[in-house]
């Protein structure tokens, strides 16, 4: 069994459109641990099924094709290579929000790679892991390695950062407004920031909210009022830096100490936990 976590973005710098469409990005990926949970086992010889994996997902509904989820992508993309991978069950129990710019189905399928290299001892180093991930998505290679880093390209070149922001809380809401990412990205006009977001969090915690920027907010704030409101809330309550995580709609908060949020965001997703 492994258990994927979320992150969130230290600041979003959208800098430039590329030639296949895509943008080329800048930002800091820390890892938060808000969980998912995920096992496997090997189907019956004489299961009747018609698919090498399936998935079962527990707890927080997920739309669409079982067969397009990541974590059944992963495996097939596994498979390829390694054609002796058993046929699976999976099951995934979904604590992490969908649809809120923290990578929860980014992490499952990274999960799954590591999940199956380690069951199936199939030798993969973190590389080539990291290599595997980035074909299910720009967001994956970061819940290979785990840890806080610098990404740039369309979010896939990583560099690890020594930023620790032990002892600090981190609040979490996410209201049940969903983002559109195609959206978000089509209202933003791409530029280098003044300041890359790699120096500010190096910074002290107390600079950032004069710094740090999310390039989203401008785009999809507009359009949902609503998120910009909470991220003021946030600050309300004693946020020492707050902001939107990827294109949303999770807005986050760090605080020098724990904070009850659920009699100020009812009906919401909210966590706060200590990192």
């Amino acid at each position: 069994m492994r258990f994927p976590i979320a992150k969130v973005n230290l600041g979003l710098n959208v800098v430039e459109r590329r030639p296949d469409g895509y943008h080329n990005l800048q930002t800091v990926f820390y890892p938060v641990p808000i969980k998912d949970a995920l096992e496997v086992f090997p189907m019956m010889k004489d299961f009747p099924s018609e698919v090498n994996c399936d998935i079962k997902v527990t707890n927080i509904h997920v739309e669409g094709d079982e067969q397009r989820n990541l974590v059944v992508r992963a495996y097939h993309l596994l498979k390829q290579d390694f054609p002796a991978l058993p046929r699976l069950h999976a099951h995934l129990y979904k604590g992490i929000p969908t649809q809120a710019g923290m990578g929860g189905g980014s992490s499952d399928a990274s999960a799954m790679l590591l999940l199956l290299n380690e069951q199936f001892q199939l030798g993969l180093t973190e590389q080539q892991l990291i290599d595997y991930a980035v074909k299910l998505g720009a967001d994956c290679p970061i819940f290979i390695m785990n840890r806080p880093a610098y990404a740039e390209g369309i979010g896939e070149q990583l560099t690890p950062i020594n930023l620790d922001l032990k002892g600090w809380y981190m609040a979490v809401v996410r209201p049940d407004i969903p983002v559109a990412t195609k959206e978000a990205y089509a209202r933003i006009i791409p530029q280098m920031p003044q300041k890359c977001c790699r120096e500010i969090v190096l910074q002290p915690v107390e600079t950032w909210k004069e710094e740090l920027v999310n390039d989203f907010e401008a785009s999809v704030f507009p359009v949902h009022p609503e998120l910009a409101d909470i991220k003021e809330k946030l600050y309300q309550l004693g946020a020492v830096y707050a902001a939107m995580s990827g294109s949303g709609s999770a807005l986050f908060g760090l605080f020098r100490e724990h904070i009850d949020l659920k009699e100020h965001f009812p009906d919401m997703f909210t966590t706060c936990l200590q990192l």
